[in-house]
């Protein structure tokens, strides 16, 4: 199975990294409010510290989140993905 970050467990992360996990893949997900991991800890994933926690050794990264500054901070921001995720991500 696939080792993957999800960033973003709002009304459609949430529901996405959940089936994954209970598909069977490895899913470490962030959100800034940590309340937010709870559905995919109790699906089996991880709850994430950080954005650079949940990309740590993962294969494949989701983002999911509202709007484009937020996409480009999850990216391009201090300890974003770009700063953050392992080559071939």
């Amino acid at each position: 199975m696939t080792t993957i970050a999800f960033i973003g467990l709002g009304i459609m992360g949430s529901p996405m990294a959940v089936h994954l996990a209970e598909a069977g893949h490895t899913v470490a997900g962030f959100n800034r409010t940590p309340e937010r991991a709870k559905p995919l800890v109790d699906a089996g994933g991880r709850a994430a510290e950080s954005i650079a926690d949940a990309v740590a050794g993962a294969e494949v990264i989701a983002v999911m989140v509202p709007d484009s500054p937020d996409v480009e901070a999850v990216l391009a921001g201090e300890g974003g993905v770009f700063d953050s995720a392992p080559a071939g991500a």
